[in-house]
């Protein structure tokens, strides 16, 4: 299927949105979701349907769309037609409330200024209504137009008539329309400040670069740069693209992508991203993804489709704003006959029936959840937290125990040789089998002989996954790994001297790789990683969050206490889960869930893959592969493990934002309807409290924005 979003014009509530979502998910092969608050749909569609289908579908609904962004700023037009509104409204409110203010002819001038007012200023809502009604439906706009139309006309033919001017309602119309033009003004600048964390992201990067073309620099814009281009970075430049360093040295500061303050050592062969700033040396580099393969263009992807997608409660929410404005019409004609039944004048049942009209909005029920998705996934962009989707959030809420892949993510992940007990020619050949390995254990002792010359070439090379690998080095076979592998499956025997070295660099944490050369085991050597600065932290910021830590490798259980130790963690109280080769994480997320667990996980490599997708929350080291990102729920784009305890922290607070709004929105209708339909409720109140209503929810959604990582 083929995925396009289209921003959609013309949107005024989640009817509008509901009714949109529904008439494109009625075209075979479409799957659509439409959200208010970005006014974007966001479509997957089959082949047998084109863009031009999804604009004709939408159109058909009475909205325009287009498949790219639109710049139009409706606080342009909702503003300028405010300060007239205002401007007008204010005398005819104070020459029908005050009596000492009212003179001869009085209602001719309060109706002559009204009239601009309910015609010129209300005209979006009327214009909407019409367009509305054209295709048989109803949204807000129906009854503000509905509302606002019904007392002016009633006044009107009152000051016509010349009957009795203690029943006009002039004021009614014109303050009415003034306090909903400046509900959607303030609205739509919350929802401009809502999304500007996205803006700010796309505008992250570059504009243009400066290209080596032979022996000379030409500058040209950064959609034209290619892969395999070598660009030129000064100091004060960002990166044009991800690439690899092929000449200089400098630092990079990654603080926009990564949310880390310090800068970042590179050289030669090191990779830098787009949009990261070079702070001081001049940096040569090669394009390795342009364009759209960037990750700065990735994340950019990842916010936006979280920010399109729809959680739960916000369906529930859309299901409601679809039957809402028929409903709330019936009340209000139900209102009007009642009070006519009950002996009420023309006036009052009048009255009561405007202010039911008007104080509805179901603009509060669709803007609860897509603002407080635009700020919360906008916050943690800047803060290099990647949020999937909406459905995230509910797992985040559940989670209460998270296990934590140690290499890359508890330690560093840069294995180095501590010491070697044997022979300098061993430690060639097991250099050189490990030449063929990708493991960062492989790589460490691959380093160390590389150090001292040449390698040699391997042939018949065998991966053993977790257990060792084995080959052809200059005729001899040669066999690096655990020794239980060695013992088990090669019946080696190991000398005592290696078995005691062995065992002290288990005491000390760290991980012995046994070497054998033609079914004799020869040396040992000893590798070691390095705890993260911030992991122990990291631990006591989960605790905080009523999170248990487990931490699962596939280490020697020596090892693994050492570590869990140095990271702060209680080998006696708290789990340990060591020996675990990459196939058995699965298994052993199951197991935990099996036990009644809400489990996340935190992973960087291909091999937690599996795990990150089994668990109820996924989260992703932004430093490991990407099968592993693309497996996780939540992306920490910066290595730092403390990442992971404040995505879990924002994702909470985005989603008591969203229960909080959705509370609002619901009890404020359920509360205010009855009020109205007793003629509790003034219309001008109704008015000021419905406009009230939406501009809550979006600025009780743009507090997301002060949330501060715990560092």
């Amino acid at each position: 299927m083929s995925t396009v979003t289209l921003a959609v014009d013309g949107m005024t509530c989640a009817s509008c949105a509901a009714r949109i979502e529904k008439r494109l998910n009625k075209i075979d092969g479409v799957r659509a979701s439409v959200n208010y608050a970005t006014e974007q749909a966001a479509v997957d569609f089959d082949a047998g349907v084109t863009t031009d289908d999804l604009v004709a579908a939408v159109q058909a609904t009475g909205y325009t769309a287009t498949i790219h962004r639109s710049d139009r700023n409706h606080d342009d037009d909702y503003r300028r037609r405010l300060v007239v509104s205002a401007a007008l409204s204010v005398p005819v409110l104070a020459v029908s409330m005050i009596s000492a203010w009212q003179f001869t002819g009085w209602q001719w001038f309060a109706l002559a200024l009204a009239t601009p007012v309910v015609s010129w200023g209300a005209w979006p809502f009327h214009r909407a209504a019409i367009t509305n009604l054209r295709h048989g439906a109803t949204t807000m706009d129906t009854l503000v137009s509905i509302g606002v139309l019904a007392s002016y006309l009633w006044s009107a033919w009152q000051v016509v008539a010349g009957d009795d001017h203690h029943q006009l309602y002039l004021e009614v119309a014109s303050v009415v329309t003034t306090f909903i033009l400046a509900g959607r003004h303030f609205e739509t600048r919350a929802k401009t400040r809502s999304g500007a964390a996205l803006r700010a992201l796309l505008d992250m990067g570059a504009k243009d670069v400066a290209v080596v073309r032979g022996d000379r620099e030409e500058r040209i814009p950064v959609d034209q740069l290619a892969v395999g281009d070598v660009f030129v970075v000064r100091p004060g430049e960002k990166v044009a693209a991800d690439g690899v360093v092929v000449g200089g040295a400098s630092a990079v500061d990654a603080s926009m992508l990564t949310g880390e303050s310090v800068p970042v050592e590179v050289a030669v062969g090191d990779e830098v991203t787009g949009a990261t700033v070079n702070v001081s040396g001049l940096l040569h580099v090669r394009a390795s993804r342009v364009g759209s393969d960037t990750q700065l263009a990735q994340m950019a992807r990842l916010v936006e489709d979280a920010q399109s997608g729809k959680a739960d409660v916000q369906r529930l929410a859309d299901r409601v704003s679809a039957v809402f404005v028929p409903v709330v019409i019936a009340v209000a004609a139900i209102t009007f006959a009642g009070w006519l039944l009950a002996g009420g004048s023309a006036a009052a049942a009048l009255l009561a029936a405007v202010a039911v009209l008007i104080i509805a909005c179901p603009c509060a029920l669709g803007l609860a959840t897509p603002t407080a998705l635009l700020v919360g996934t906008g916050r943690g962009a800047q803060l290099g937290i990647l949020i999937k989707g909406p459905q995230v959030l509910e797992s985040t809420r559940r989670v209460d125990a998270i296990v934590l892949d140690k290499t890359g993510t508890v330690t560093t992940g840069r294995m180095s040789v501590a010491s070697v007990v044997g022979d300098d020619d061993t430690l060639r050949l097991a250099g050189a089998l490990e030449n063929a390995s990708e493991h960062p254990i492989g790589r460490a002792v691959a380093a160390r002989a590389a150090a001292a010359g040449a390698l040699p070439p391997v042939t018949d090379f065998a991966n053993h996954g977790g257990r060792g690998v084995v080959g052809v080095v200059e005729g001899q076979t040669v066999a690096a790994g655990r020794l239980t592998w060695l013992r088990d499956e090669r019946a080696l025997v190991a000398p005592a001297d290696l078995l005691t070295a062995a065992a002290e660099a288990e005491a000390l944490g760290q991980t012995p790789v046994w070497i054998a050369v033609d079914d004799e085991i020869r040396a040992v050597i000893v590798v070691a990683d390095t705890v993260k600065d911030t992991a122990a932290e990291a631990i006591r910021d989960m605790r905080r969050l009523g999170l248990t830590p487990i931490l699962m490798t596939g280490d020697n259980e020596r090892a693994a206490h050492a570590v869990a130790v140095e990271i702060g963690m209680d080998p006696d109280v708290d789990a340990v889960i060591a020996g675990v080769l990459p196939a058995d994480k699965l298994d052993h997320v199951k197991r935990l869930q099996s036990e009644g667990r809400v489990v996340a996980m935190v992973g960087d490599g291909v091999n937690d893959a599996a795990a990150l997708a089994q668990a109820d929350l996924g989260l992703a080291m932004g430093t490991g592969t990407d099968v592993a990102i693309e497996a996780s729920d939540l992306t920490l784009v910066t290595g730092d493990l403390r990442a992971a305890a404040d995505a879990i922290r924002l994702s909470r607070a985005t989603l008591r934002t969203i229960r909080g709004n959705l509370f609002w929105a619901f009890a404020y209708n359920v509360a205010a309807i009855p009020l109205a339909a007793l003629g509790l409720l003034n219309p001008m109140i109704a008015g000021a409290a419905m406009a009230f209503s939406s501009v809550f929810v979006v600025s009780n959604s743009l507090r997301l924005r002060r949330f501060t990582p715990s560092r």
